[in-house]
């Protein structure tokens, strides 16, 4: 495989939200990739300690059902219908894949290493990030839509309950997978040489 090839495949990484149930590949596949990315995405200290949910079908509904009855009690009724419309398009996908962080991992590393502690917690979230993008790159290459959402914390509590999350997973985003429904739109760009120093 060229380098081209994982160049491509990170320009053809976009947010689609315009999702169906119709996954383009099966739900094997999806663990399959769930997998590898989990296994082979690095972390500091090689601390690993990211953790994954995934959730088809109706048990996927149901953080969206959790994430709506969490927003009523904060917007108000007479501006909940794009709030609506958003989550029903999340309802309108096939799965979630849920990225906590375990902090009792992120903690054992603190104390075993207390010159680097505050470090860490934010090392943690880099790793969870690039788990997600490894995820999300691998996906969109298999013609999976795929959009990253954070409504963390309002439905953190109910997830835990309902799939028995230990109390020391962290949830840090939730991503949104189906069929492809509609393309995303045009995607603009900063200028790179705003971005980017070269020296040497």
């Amino acid at each position: 495989m060229s380098y081209q090839t994982l160049m491509n495949a990170a320009a053809n990484r976009r947010s689609i939200y315009a999702l169906n149930k119709k996954l383009p590949i099966s739900r094997q596949e999806v663990q399959q990739i769930v997998e590898h990315a989990l296994l082979h995405t690095p972390s500091a200290f090689n601390s690993q300690s990211t953790r994954l949910v995934v959730l088809f079908g109706d048990e996927h509904e149901k953080v969206w059902q959790f994430v709506e009855n969490t927003l009523r009690a904060i917007v108000p009724a007479e501006s909940f219908a794009p709030t609506q419309e958003r989550i029903n398009d999340f309802k309108a996908a096939a799965a979630t894949i849920l990225f906590f962080e375990d902090q009792e991992v992120v903690a054992g590393l603190q104390q075993q290493f207390p010159a680097y502690a505050d470090n860490f917690p934010i090392w943690a979230d880099h790793a969870d990030a690039m788990v997600q993008y490894a995820l999300w790159t691998t996906l969109s290459a298999a013609d999976v839509g795929v959009n990253l959402q954070h409504y963390n914390p309002l439905p953190d509590a109910d997830i835990a309950k309902e799939w028995q999350i230990p109390a020391n997973w962290t949830l840090r985003a939730q991503m949104v997978i189906g069929g492809i429904a509609a393309p995303a739109g045009e995607k603009t760009f900063k200028p790179v040489e705003e971005r980017l120093k070269v020296f040497g």
